[in-house]
């Protein structure tokens, strides 16, 4: 078997990759790599296609072969590339994905943008079944697109899909510097855009940890998910009949709620809470189907998310990066 990967110098692809490597499950399996700006390491295993997404003759080398499909690449807020990247590119793979014999399944890492996460508000936990309701943005829509996209794929050529909705993505001490109220910020919104100047100021020379209200007035409640689970989780789908043809959700068991981040790092990092208002909407990503078809369950709860984030120490050789604007 032959899985191609793009996207696989990011961050999900660097945590995916060896960890495929090391499954026995996968001893026989050949990866090859499409990058673009970044390489990854070659190996006996693992071989390189360098290019853009949106060239049909780079797609067509990365899929000689190829027997599955991880389609991890995707940009975010850059108009100039969406159309590119996340539209044509899906397009040539999917389309030269189809037209070989070899083509066994077509994973794609999908995004709770497509569902608005704190942006649109919902009544009931969001299920697989839950209205698309993207938020303002063009990566938002772009998703929207690709997974409608690989659904019609399979609806008119009988494609065999799988697609993998996640919520912000966390790694080594993102957590940590999600909450940072300095220029460190990782993701968003800024805090200029939800907090006064003065305020801002003040919580930057202090120990404080921001603790979210939705627009009901209570303790935001926002989904996460740590790498490593959600490489569990697409190691689960790979190969796997009962994934083709479906949608999941793949998320901490309960979203994050920032009151009690509030009280756990007060208690352990000696940081203030600070209460901070917010026009967003407290959801939940209902990861139940996940859980029950393909008996994935994730390991990575609050706690060891920020135990994990406040203890993580880097080398010099591990410089901070941040994959995409959050």
């Amino acid at each position: 078997m032959r899985l191609l990967v793009t996207g696989a110098a990011g961050k999900v692809g660097q945590v995916f990759i060896p960890a495929f490597l090391a499954d026995p499950r996968f001893a026989d399996w050949e990866i090859v790599a499409l990058c673009h700006n970044r390489p990854v390491e070659q190996g006996e295993r693992v071989a390189i296609v360098s290019g853009s997404l949106s060239d049909a003759a780079t797609v067509a080398e990365a899929m000689a072969g190829v027997t599955h499909v991880l389609h991890l690449a995707a940009v975010k807020e850059s108009p100039g590339l969406i159309f590119d990247v996340a539209l044509k590119g899906l397009y040539l793979l999917l389309e030269a994905y189809r037209g070989s014999a070899a083509s066994r399944q077509f994973i794609l890492l999908s995004g709770d943008c497509v569902v608005g996460h704190i942006f649109q508000p919902y009544d009931a936990p969001i299920t697989e079944a839950s209205a698309r309701k993207a938020y303002p943005g063009c990566y938002a829509l772009t998703k929207v697109l690709e997974e409608t996209m690989v659904e019609q794929f399979g609806v008119q050529y009988g494609v065999d899909w799988t697609t993998l909705r996640a919520p912000w993505i966390m790694e080594k001490d993102d957590f940590r510097f999600a909450l940072d109220f300095g220029d460190g910020q990782f993701g968003g919104p800024p805090w200029t855009e939800i907090v006064d100047e003065a305020a801002l100021a003040r919580y930057r020379n202090g120990r404080y940890v921001p603790v979210l209200r939705d627009a009901g007035g209570n303790y935001l409640k926002r989904n996460f998910v740590h790498v490593d689970d959600l490489v569990s989780a697409i190691l689960a789908s790979i190969a796997n009949p009962r994934a083709y043809g479906q949608l999941f959700n793949i998320a901490m068991d309960r979203p994050v709620d920032y009151g009690a981040v509030g009280r756990l790092l007060k208690a352990g990092a000696d940081l203030e809470p600070i209460e901070i208002d917010t026009p967003f909407h407290s959801n939940w990503l209902d990861n139940s189907k996940a859980r029950m078809v393909l008996g994935w369950a994730p390991e990575v709860g609050l706690e060891q998310l920020a135990e994990r984030a406040f203890h993580y120490e880097r080398e010099e050789n591990d410089p901070r990066v941040v994959w995409y604007p959050g």
